[in-house]
């Protein structure tokens, strides 16, 4: 294996705590054990970048694993040296239960099929999460010939048991302090190694949906939903590579199992793992019929009754599942969550708990040859053991003063960013002391905001009269522009979007050309310090060099109307046009330009699913438009829901068919000022 920067970066912070992660999959399909289980050994015996110790501590881990892990078929033969020299070391996952009968608890080992093993009362106080599902542990399995001759009698005992798990209380120290040696996107892609992944073979959106994977393991009760294609290893970080997430398969689920067992008073998952996840989410059933709402109740505040008392709980709940379709096509025939079980699918109540809706079609199916990376991570029991610890603390006070969330977020909706934002920080910056750069928090908070509209918008599909506003937006700083954040399997090439467009874009529609007929344009203008406009693309063509060069005139010339007292002069604007349709001259478009130079000098956001239609003169007068009825055809057409036209327009309109006049609602203005403040977001 070649070292790479980031090998040698993470060899210098985090000696002995790393692990080459080619080594983990070589041994973790060899044993019947998961990934952490092999991690742990190597963690102990091979956390070092030299070859020769790495090659010392494989013999040890090999040997561990051969001795230690019961293959198919093996397991009369651990109870025969268990017998001959009175005890025998193992890994296996150890449950136990309480047997009233006889007042006392009794282990199972499963991969040596004993379900009658004694255990102290001391050793199950010690660990009671094998009182729900168990967990892995190095035991050592004694035999005792003269209990094995007593009628009914139980010869095996766990005499001593160590969780496969670290749990050192200095580990996030360490952790807070390697993480200081890295850059942002250096600690990114090194976090993505750690679990298994190779970033380089990611793109940016793919990385984003590993990191919402991570998001339970750092946060208290945090609902996250992924559902995407097949293959893409939705399930594997909550299966492999932390002892405190836990998978419940197939979907089925009891009430006892997950909450608490009445007759016993025994908690459940949700008490004792900080993750459950269920597995193929369109099979999630309870053995009751209420079995739905306590979760949808613990899913809202943590908490859940059983008999007498109310139980407060920490673990998180996570449902992965598979779309039959793609993205597209789903959102055609239902909504984004219609793969949830029926008495979920259209719950928006059930909806509005779950925090963050993880794209799972942004991951690629997972290849073993080019996703999976060879180089060095830290071992994974390590890294669950920090995640576990930053459970215990919120970094949400790091966004109070800076971020400032839109007024389309319900109170929900602003628990479930919070939430995500304070993962986030934790996953990225898990020294407290760290500043973070504007630069790293706008990204993370558009990363909530994108995830939990999602969930929004399915909401909308579903309920439109109550979930009508899901324009999410943020604002960054004092003096920041609010930003609108959208999903992007919403945007469509056919469609304008209904948020609104950042300061200085305007979506206009020229009159065309006798050619080209009739076209959507995108304005987009930038401005700095400097002055005169340049246009950006080249070549630019002499329709739209004339649009702009009469923009820019009246811009100069109404400036006090439009900009008070902001002076276009001591600006330089940079103009781009993105022509949608046939006709790519971009005449006829000078007030659109005009309202794109004024919004990007003001900092004004341009209201959401408007176009706009007019053409001026260096005079500041609006022109006559020559077809007004085929300019609204194509607003119909490109789905927006404004049209702001000419009030001389008006009379043409007349020939509009009636059955168009409902798809749109139409606005007039007199003069360019009075179509700019109409444009406006409020």
């Amino acid at each position: 294996m070649q070292l790479d920067e980031l090998d040698k970066l993470a060899a210098s912070a985090f000696d002995g705590y790393l692990v080459r992660k080619d080594l983990v999959r070589k041994y973790s399909r060899q044993y019947p054990v998961p990934t952490y289980v092999v991690e742990f050994l190597l963690g102990r015996y091979c956390a070092t970048v030299n070859e020769n110790e790495i090659r010392e501590g494989l013999q040890i881990v090999e040997q561990q694993l051969n001795n230690r892990t019961v293959r198919t078929g093996q397991e009369e033969l651990f109870k025969s040296r268990a017998r001959e020299t009175g005890s025998v070391k193992l890994i296996d996952i150890v449950k136990a239960k309480l047997d009233a009968k006889n007042d006392c608890y009794v282990a199972e080992l499963p991969s040596l099929a004993l379900r009658d093993v004694r255990i102290s009362d001391k050793l199950v106080k010690e660990h009671e999460r094998m009182l729900t599902d168990g967990f892995y542990a190095e035991v050592t399995l004694g035999y005792d010939a003269v209990i094995a001759e007593e009628n009914g009698g139980r010869p095996f005992a766990i005499e001593t048991l160590r969780p496969i798990q670290l749990s050192k209380s200095e580990a996030l120290d360490v952790l807070a302090k390697g993480r200081r040696a890295f850059t942002t996107e250096q600690w990114r892609n090194f976090l993505i190694r750690s679990i298994g992944l190779e970033p380089t073979e990611l793109t940016e959106r793919a990385k984003i949906v590993v990191l919402l994977r991570m998001m339970p393991f750092v946060e208290r009760n945090y609902n996250l939903v992924e559902l995407g294609p097949r293959g893409t290893g939705k399930s594997h970080l909550f299966q492999q590579i932390s002892p405190y997430s836990h998978l419940i398969s197939g979907g089925k689920a009891t009430v006892a199992k997950m909450f608490v067992n009445n007759a016993s008073g025994q908690r459940g998952l949700v008490c004792h793992y900080d993750v459950v996840c269920f597995d193929e989410v369109s099979g999630v059933s309870f053995d009751q019929k209420d079995g739905v709402n306590i979760l949808k109740g613990y899913m809202a505040s943590g908490e859940f009754s059983r008999g007498k008392e109310s139980i407060r709980a920490e673990g998180g709940v996570v449902m992965v599942g598979n779309f039959d379709v793609d993205v597209l096509q789903q959102q055609k025939i239902g909504h984004l969550l219609s793969p949830l079980p029926p008495e979920m699918r259209d719950d928006t109540a059930f909806h509005d708990r779950i925090h963050c809706y993880v794209p799972g079609w942004d991951f690629p199916k997972l290849n073993p040859n080019v996703h999976l990376t060879n180089h060095f991570g830290l071992v994974s029991d390590f890294l669950s053991e920090c995640w576990t610890k930053l459970r215990t603390s919120s970094r949400v006070a790091v966004m109070q003063g800076r971020v400032h969330l839109g007024g389309a977020l319900s109170g929900r909706d602003i628990e479930a960013v919070n939430k995500t934002v304070s993962g986030m920080i934790k996953l990225l910056f898990p020294d407290p002391e760290m500043t973070i750069s504007d630069q790293d928090m706008e990204a993370i908070v558009r990363m909530a905001l994108e995830a939990r509209r999602r969930v929004k918008e399915q909401q909308k599909r579903c309920l439109k009269s109550e979930f009508r506003n899901t324009h999410f937006s943020y604002t960054l700083g004092p003096d920041g522009v609010e930003q609108f954040v959208s999903t992007p399997e919403l945007h469509s090439d056919e469609a304008i979007e209904s948020d609104p467009l950042p300061p200085g874009q305007v979506w206009a529609i020229s009159p065309g050309t006798t050619e080209a007929g009739p076209g959507l344009y995108r304005i987009e203008v930038a401005a700095g310090p400097g002055n005169g406009v340049r246009i950006l693309n080249t070549p630019a063509p002499a329709g739209f060099k004339e649009s702009v060069k009469v923009g820019e005139q009246n811009l100069y010339s109404l400036a006090k109307k439009l900009v008070g007292d902001r002076d276009p002069r001591t600006h330089e604007f940079s103009v781009q046009m993105r022509a949608m349709d046939n006709d790519k001259s971009g005449g006829g478009v000078g007030l659109p330009v005009l309202m794109a130079l004024a919004g990007a000098l003001l900092e004004r956001s341009t209201r959401g699913g408007l176009i706009v239609v007019g053409s001026l003169n260096l005079g500041g007068s609006v022109e006559m438009l020559p077809n007004a009825v085929a300019l609204v055809e194509i607003a119909i057409e490109k789905q927006a829901s404004v049209l702001l036209m000419p009030v001389a327009a008006r009379r043409q309109l007349n020939e509009l068919p009636d059955e168009l006049w409902t798809k749109i609602n139409i606005e007039f203005y007199s003069e360019p000022a009075d179509a700019f403040f109409k444009a406006l977001a409020e």
